[in-house]
C-alpha cells in the first residue's frame, strides 16, 4: 500500500466540499472511510451536503496533517459521487465507518448516530494531489 493510500486510511477527518444552488461551495469535516478505490460518509438525505452531491455528483475532498515541517501532509482530490440510500447497505458501511471512531457500537452517541445515518455519499476519486514538507 502506498503512503497515500496509508495516510488516507489512517486519518480521522476530511473536508468534503459540494456544489449547491447558484454554483456556492460548501465544506464540511466529516467521519470516513477509505477502503483503497472508495470514500465513504454515512450521512442523513437531509444534509446539505447530501442534496448537493445528489443534484451535482462532482465533488472536492481534503485530508491534512501538520503545522510544523517535516510532518506537513495532505491529500486532497476530486471526483464522482453517489447516494447509497439501500438501508442495508447503508448500515453496513455506516457501522464500519463509526467503529474507526467509536470502541464499540454500544454507546449512545453511536447508536444514535447510526440511526439516523440513511444514506451513504461514496466518492469515486478521479485526481488526488499530495504534498508533504
Amino acid at each position: 500500500m502506498n503512503k497515500r493510500d496509508k495516510f488516507l486510511k489512517s486519518q480521522k477527518v476530511l473536508r468534503f466540499a459540494t456544489i449547491g444552488k447558484n454554483k456556492t461551495p460548501h465544506i464540511a469535516p466529516v467521519w470516513y472511510m477509505y477502503s483503497g478505490k472508495k470514500i465513504y460518509i454515512g450521512t442523513n438525505t437531509r444534509t446539505k451536503k447530501a442534496k448537493n452531491a445528489k443534484t451535482n455528483k462532482r465533488v472536492a475532498f481534503c485530508v491534512d496533517v501538520g503545522i510544523n515541517a517535516p510532518s506537513i501532509y495532505g491529500v486532497m482530490g476530486q471526483g464522482n459521487a453517489n447516494l447509497i440510500l439501500e438501508n442495508s447497505k447503508v448500515k453496513t458501511i455506516a457501522k464500519k465507518i463509526l467503529l474507526r471512531y467509536f470502541k464499540t457500537l454500544q454507546n449512545k452517541s453511536a447508536k444514535e448516530l447510526l440511526e439516523d445515518t440513511n444514506c451513504i455519499i461514496e466518492i469515486i476519486p478521479e485526481k488526488f494531489s499530495v504534498w508533504s514538507y
